[in-house]
């Protein structure tokens, strides 16, 4: 568990990661990326079992987790955020589906909402997919529109990206493949990851035998220009070093003309900060493209699939605005 000044939501939800985990035989870290509040003071305190990894200072999401898990040994770990309560015999669901499929590198639980406990949760749902313009949606959760869970989606499934908010992952595959993007700092740094072993033909599932339970939004909330920001800049990042040649022009032109779209649409809205945060985003991709040529050119060589199953060809937003479809359901 990855934490920057979040004592009240360590208090809150690390109890029944302790509780749950240790039960199943889970060791359970907490990665403090230089808090300034009294996190470190309180865990020693009142949780002495947890094992502490301490940062100097606040490396984000992605270089947090990296700097961390290159000190454990073990053969899976999991990312969890701090604003997570899991279940009774959370892992075990989990755990058994690795070890019955070494060909899967990572899983993720069925992610429901802490706050409404019936509805998926926005940032993992029932699994990650990704449409060919970039933009995520999930078994569950299509762009703004969030279903109830019924148990449509309590069959285990290939998916294209596994949440960062409860990743399940080989660390042999996660070192492998580089780990997080440290350059993102925060959002998307797990699509990210999930693609690169993706196309190097490892595959991701859910397995929704396993129940977590996600606050979401805890840390930014949703129309904070700081992620508006993170997470468009990500995004064009993340397809600059994963799409095909074949494709790269022809995706990225039609994402241009979106991400102005979509900057028009914030201005209309009177949501000024976060149009201006998109078009802050292009120019800071335009700035950062060239040093990830290298970067590119190694996930070009070591692709094994020419297309990846579960990533959809076509757009998500002609779909959900042009053809109504508003659930996963529909659209499969």
């Amino acid at each position: 568990m990855l934490n920057w000044n979040g004592h009240d939501m360590l208090r809150t939800f690390l109890p029944s990661v302790l509780r749950y985990s240790e039960a199943d035989g889970g060791a359970v870290y907490v990665v403090d990326n230089g808090s300034t509040d009294d996190s470190v003071e309180m865990l020693r305190r009142e949780f002495p079992s947890v094992r502490l990894i301490l940062l100097s200072r606040n490396h984000g999401f992605a270089d947090g987790y990296n700097l961390a898990l290159r000190t454990l040994e073990a053969e899976y770990v999991v990312l969890l955020n701090s604003d997570v309560e899991v279940t009774e015999h959370w892992l075990l669901p989990l755990v058994a589906y690795m070890d019955a499929h070494p060909e899967v590198a990572g899983c993720q639980p069925k992610l429901l909402s802490w706050r409404q406990k019936e509805d998926f949760e926005y940032a993992g749902a029932a699994g990650g997919f990704i449409d060919r313009y970039g933009y995520p949606f999930c078994r569950g959760r299509i762009l703004g529109v969030v279903e109830t869970d019924h148990g449509q989606y309590d069959t285990v499934s290939p998916v294209f990206w596994a949440t960062g908010a409860a990743l399940f992952i080989r660390l042999k595959d996660y070192l492998e493949a580089g780990g997080l993007d440290g350059r993102f700092f925060a959002h998307m740094e797990e699509i990210d990851l999930c693609w690169r072993l993706r196309a190097r033909g490892r595959l991701l599932v859910c397995v929704p035998q396993s129940v977590v339970y996600h606050v979401g939004a805890a840390t930014l909330k949703k129309e904070d220009p700081r992620k508006t920001f993170l997470n468009f800049r990500n995004n064009l990042l993340m397809l600059y070093k994963n799409l095909p040649s074949r494709e790269l022009y022809s995706v990225m032109l039609v994402r241009t003309l979106l991400d102005y779209v979509a900057a028009v649409s914030f201005l209309l809205k009177g949501h000024f900060a976060n149009a201006a945060a998109v078009l802050r985003a292009r120019a800071a991709y335009h700035a950062l493209r060239s040093s990830y040529k290298a970067v590119r050119r190694e996930n070009m060589e070591k692709a094994t699939l020419t297309s990846i199953p579960e990533r959809m060809g076509s757009s998500i937003l002609f779909l959900f605005y042009g053809r109504r479809k508003r659930t996963f359901s529909d659209l499969f």
